[in-house]
């Protein structure tokens, strides 16, 4: 306990005084000896200041101070271990007795423990969750007896013996329960039949014969109280609706009836008594209703309406102070949390949790709600769900109001530590303050939904929708030209997809579209940045899902409107794929993957909650992670977040993972098809050329793969029920990572893929033993093949496989050259490509390929590696151009002004080029002075090299 400066009122000391003496004379009546040793009698002196409940029981048992109950309170282990102890008789008042009893025993040790703080929080909330689950579960098997008794056994059509499925919501089913908590309960079975006894009943009315004879045994008062307070109006159709349901019928009722508040109810339900494996199946079965496939936003308007119904009450009733439902309480507490769940639960089931805190450190761990203010909230929850037991336990009340009059409220502030009632108070007006804040910024963020628009903006899309939209009007608003801003505006209620909108959807249209408008205007690029606005609004129409995030929330539509304003090849994005939005919502947006090993994590994290392992499913999803990864490297880089060099190796390892990722996936169901090859690990490798083997992919880059496969297997046959040869099985494989990679998916494709690099380019087959890869490398290979593997290395498959490629490159990349003749093949090859491929003209100059350009720098890095290999190894060490540089420094094949210019050349022009991607130009710049300054002293390093790159 915590000490306590002020001593206690003299009336809470005659009190407590008054009342342990009764307990000593009913001990003493009884023949009860009273313990006093460890501390004994201060314990109970405690439990006596907190709870009238628990003098009561002690009154009525004073046999619960013999040694025996004493060890009952000290016991850390919950009801359960006492629960199976507990045998029912057949006579009906007898069960009733016990049962009641046995609840008062264990609540009065709830108290005790918790009173002397030999309890924290949740494990007082969750021995009493678990004290009324045992009460269920032995009311139901009783139940179930008597009824077996008359009827026989419950069938269902198919002969199978049906049981009760008992499912818990509320506190009971996030086993955090108060401690005098009524109890939230569905029933349902899984199948209609009847039973099998000689006076057969149909399943419906068994099923309901069951439940009432349950909730009997808990609920009806006796000379001992009740057992349980037991609520079934959160069943399908409240109380007008039947007592049990199989689970057809409880598919059918939330498919089609379901509303947003029986969402939120179903987070925290699950099967308490009963079949618990049905229960779960039952929980499978609804989890589509609970948690949306897609990012839901339109949970809000639910919470709103939960919310309304919630004051009203308060309101009505005069609960201001509600610990529960009044402003700042545990419901507001809980309804951020859940609201998060259900905008995300169906992307991450690892926010499918049922308690509130294990929910909030969910949220918190995946960064949705940030760190401090979910250590406010778990305070907060702390601190109020403490006061609410305490009220509860003083006299056994199912209340969530502090009491009136003073020497109760004495009694629980010095419970909980507090010298005097105004240091509690003063406490939960804190907290309750700062939920109230969290809460109403959730509920309703500033600009959000509850923002007006300008009547002008509001009148614009009126006359939009009525087809007399001016483009001078537009103009005067400030979108200019307004010809192409007014047509599209006009066109947009015309269409389809708006035309097909539910009434709601389309209110909330007309709602989001003038602050779309506002949007736009304050952008620098007003029109182009509305127009995109509008593909978008077409785009997700039908989908009130995304129509609400925009209406919601006012900090994306700030943030996607400045996407859409400067950077074209995102907006398309997020046009084609509108799950991007959330990303450009996230809070997380700053907490990019950097690594390849946090990208690698990440996706197989995404995999892994599939609920399905189904090669389309994995595939939708693969992309749609591909397509997030690279939209947030665009936004860091467009922010100014990332540089280009860095940006650049992110884009080439998320290609890899992506790569990784359908690899597996495609040996996993050819396996599933053919069986496996013999032998160890897959035999099969994909390595990857150019961009992505040199670690500079670009936002719009296309992948070069070759493939590899282990020839000593060609001649084996796979395993599987349909087996295949060795040469057929890596040719499939091959082509299905080929077109897993490029097939059109619901959530886009994912890369093109170039294979021309292989050994005969695309003559030679799409898959090369390794033998045979190895004999053209070392014989057949020309040296501007030789400088397309030095940008090589392997990124998915067998890792053995992996280690014999990356040898095989060394030896071949290794041999001695002769200098001269590897720079007049490399400065051949780049006047060649420089001949058909730059697009300079006298006003711009072409990035990649114009003189000085970064083929420049990169073909100057592959002929000093290709003639100096074989005395400097180490430069077979990297591929990316940024280490290749430094690489060559080193070996002095650069010296350090050279070493510079190329430096900041390279990351200067890759700079300008991804920028060029993100604004939908090609990759060519004005001729600024800057720029051309750049490039010249580019082609002075490399003429000093002694390369000839200029005709």
């Amino acid at each position: 306990m915590v000490a306590m400066n002020a001593p206690e009122s003299t009336a809470l000391q005659a009190l407590i005084d008054d009342r342990y003496a009764q307990l000593v004379a009913a001990c003493r009546s009884a023949g009860v000896a009273v313990q006093d040793d460890a501390g004994v009698a201060e314990r109970i002196r405690r439990t006596l200041l907190a709870s009238d409940f628990a003098f009561e029981v002690w009154r009525s048992q004073p046999q619960l101070l013999a040694p025996a109950g004493l060890e009952r309170l000290r016991s850390s282990s919950d009801a359960a271990s006492r629960g199976e102890a507990l045998r029912l008789p057949v006579d009906e008042a007898e069960t009733l007795s016990l049962l009641r009893r046995f609840r008062r025993a264990e609540s009065l040790r709830l108290v005790f423990r918790d009173v002397n703080d030999l309890d924290d929080v949740p494990t007082t909330l969750a021995d009493t969750s678990v004290l009324y689950e045992v009460l269920l579960d032995r009311a139901l098997a009783w139940s179930e007896q008597m009824l077996a008794g008359r009827y026989g056994q419950p069938r269902g059509a198919d002969g199978s013996l049906q049981r009760l499925v008992v499912v818990g919501f509320g506190k009971l089913g996030g086993s955090e329960l108060n401690f005098s908590s009524d109890i939230d309960l569905v029933m349902a079975y899984p199948q209609g039949g009847q039973s099998d006894g000689s006076r057969s009943l149909d399943n419906s009315e068994y099923f309901v014969r069951l439940v009432r004879q349950l909730v009997r045994l808990l609920n009806e008062p006796t000379v001992d109280g009740i057992c349980a307070r037991v609520d079934l109006r959160l069943r399908p159709f409240g109380t007008a609706g039947r007592l049990a349901l199989p689970f057809a019928a409880m598919e059918q009722y939330y498919q089609s009836e379901g509303r947003d508040w029986e969402r939120y109810a179903w987070i925290k339900a699950r099967p308490v008594a009963g079949d618990r494996v049905a229960g779960k199946q039952l929980q499978e079965l609804l989890r589509p209703f609970v948690y949306r496939k897609y990012l839901d936003y339109t949970a809000f308007a639910g919470l709103r309406e939960m919310k309304a119904l919630i004051d009203a009450e308060v309101a009505r009733k005069d609960l201001a102070d509600n610990l529960k439902l009044g402003p700042g309480g545990i419901r507001e507490i809980e309804f951020i949390v859940q609201l998060t769940q259900l905008i995300r639960g169906g992307r991450e089931p690892t926010l499918r949790v049922r308690g509130l805190l294990p929910a909030l450190t969910a949220c918190e761990a995946r960064g949705h709600i940030p760190a401090a203010r979910a250590r406010a909230l778990r305070e907060a929850y702390f601190c109020l769900r403490r006061v609410e037991n305490r009220v509860q336990m003083l006299r056994d009340a199912q209340t969530h109001d502090i009491p009136e009059d003073a020497l109760s409220r004495e009694r629980i502030a010095r419970g909980l530590g507090h010298h005097d009632w105004l240091s509690l108070a003063a406490e939960l007006a804190r907290h309750r303050a700062v939920v109230s804040e969290e809460f109403a910024a959730v509920l309703m963020p500033q600009g959000g939904r509850a923002a007006s628009a300008p009547v002008a903006d509001t009148r614009l899309w009126h006359d939009a929708c009525a087809g007399t939209l001016e483009p001078a009007a537009m103009e005067g608003s400030g979108f200019v030209p307004g010809d192409a801003a007014a047509e599209a505006l006009v066109k947009l209620p015309q269409g389809s997809n708006v035309k097909a909108m539910s009434p709601g959807s389309r209110e909330r249209l007309d709602r989001v579209m003038p602050q779309l408008l506002i949007a736009a205007r304050q952008t620098a690029a007003p029109v182009a940045c509305l127009l995109r606005l509008v593909q978008l609004v077409q785009a997700v129409a039908r989908r009130s899902s995304y129509l609400a995030l925009l209406e919601e929330q006012p900090a994306a539509r700030r943030r996607l409107a400045r996407l859409f304003a400067d950077r074209a090849f995102l907006a398309e994005r997020v046009i084609a794929q509108p799950l991007l939005l959330d990303d450009v919502l996230d809070p997380r947006i700053d907490q990019l993957p950097l690594k390849r090993a946090d990208i690698s994590a990440e996706i197989a994290r995404v995999l892994s909650t599939l609920d399905e392992r189904e090669a389309e499913a994995e595939l939708d999803r693969i992309n749609e992670f591909k397509a997030s990864v690279a939209f947030r490297l665009g936004l860091a880089f467009s922010d100014g977040r990332a540089d280009a060099v860095s940006t650049a190796r992110r884009l080439a390892a998320l290609a890899e993972s992506v790569v990784v990722a359908v690899t597996a996936l495609a040996e996993r169901e050819l396996a599933a098809q053919h069986g496996r090859l013999p032998g160890s690990g897959s035999g099969f490798a994909v390595l990857g050329y150019g961009s992505l083997g040199g670690e500079e992919l670009g936002f719009a880059s296309d992948l070069d793969l070759v493939f590899v496969y282990d020839g000593r297997r060609a001649q084996a046959m796979s395993d599987g029920a349909r087996p295949l040869e060795g040469s057929r099985w890596y040719q499939r494989l091959a082509q299905r990572v080929m077109n897993w990679l490029t097939v059109m998916t619901r959530a886009g494709r994912l890369y093109e893929v170039d294979t021309r690099l292989r050994p005969d380019g695309s003559k030679g087959l799409l898959v090369s033993s390794f033998d045979a890869f190895a004999a053209y490398q070392r014989g057949r290979a020309w040296t501007w093949e030789h400088q397309a593997l030095l940008r090589a290395r392997p990124v998915a498959g067998d890792v053995a496989l992996h280690a014999d490629l990356a040898a095989l490159r060394r030896e071949i990349l290794a041999i001695a050259r002769d200098v001269d003749v590897v720079y007049d093949e490399v400065s051949s090859m780049r006047r060649r490509w420089r001949a058909e491929r730059d697009r300079s003209d006298p006003s711009r100059f072409d990035l990649k390929q114009g003189p000085g350009g970064l083929l420049d720098i990169e073909f100057a890095l592959q002929g000093l590696v290709l003639a100096h290999a074989v005395r400097h190894p180490s430069l077979l060490e990297m591929t990316s151009n940024a280490a290749l540089i430094e690489a060559c420094r080193e070996a002095a094949l650069l010296d350090a002004g050279q070493a510079e210019v190329f430096l900041h050349a390279h990351a200067e022009l890759l700079q300008r080029a991804l920028t060029c991607t993100l604004d939908l130009r090609s990759r060519i710049g004005e001729r600024e002075p800057e720029l051309m300054q750049r490039v010249a002293t580019v082609q002075a390093v490399t003429r000093a090299l002694g390369f000839a790159f200029e005709s």
